[in-house]
């Protein structure tokens, strides 16, 4: 049964989601995180623009329907809850961050989910990393780059990944029975 913090993870079917694969190397390129608004289950996702998408929907946009959900091994107060949903209102809305800048402007999804939790939960669930330490000399990345960032891309910039969530030892992988 979904609970509300959970994490979940697919493959995107979206036009970059073959590059995120290659850069992170995990099948896991998009992610989102579950809250409950009255009995549904919506995923809170860095789309464009952040918003909620009903858990479902966006389990079937993934590629094949497949996913993965993970959550905090100790579960969650309520008042806690609460506050990462309060957190996560001051985002909706957001256009989605192609360029993955670390600022509040704009969001892309681990981006979001990690913000949530550590503004939220005082959890950070891995530490952030820079673009430098992801594979950017591969031709297929650096073009990539060169088409989004012309001469303004900064390899320090800090960045955080659906593969490095996923692999947070803070979370456990759950299975969803009923949806």
């Amino acid at each position: 049964m979904p609970q509300d913090g959970d994490i979940v993870f697919f493959e995107s079917t979206s036009r970059q989601s073959p590059i995120i694969k290659l850069a992170q190397h995990s099948k896991w390129t998009h992610c989102g995180i579950v809250f409950h608004i009255g009995e549904k289950a919506y995923v809170y996702e860095a789309v464009e623009p952040v918003s909620y998408t009903p858990l479902k929907d966006w389990i079937a946009r993934g590629k094949n329907g497949v996913y993965c959900a993970k959550r905090l091994e100790s579960p969650l107060s309520a008042s806690t809850i609460e506050k990462m949903k309060a957190v996560g209102i001051k985002y909706k809305g957001k256009h989605y961050d192609t360029l993955f800048q670390w600022s509040d402007n704009k969001m892309y999804c681990s981006e979001l989910v990690w913000k949530i939790y550590s503004q939220g939960a005082d959890i950070e669930l891995c530490p952030p990393e820079q673009f430098s330490d992801f594979p950017i000399s591969n031709p297929v990345v650096k073009k990539l780059i060169k088409e989004r960032y012309g001469d303004k891309f900064d390899p320090s910039e800090q960045v955080v990944s659906p593969n490095a969530l996923y692999k947070s030892r803070l979370l456990k992988e759950v299975r969803y029975s009923e949806l």
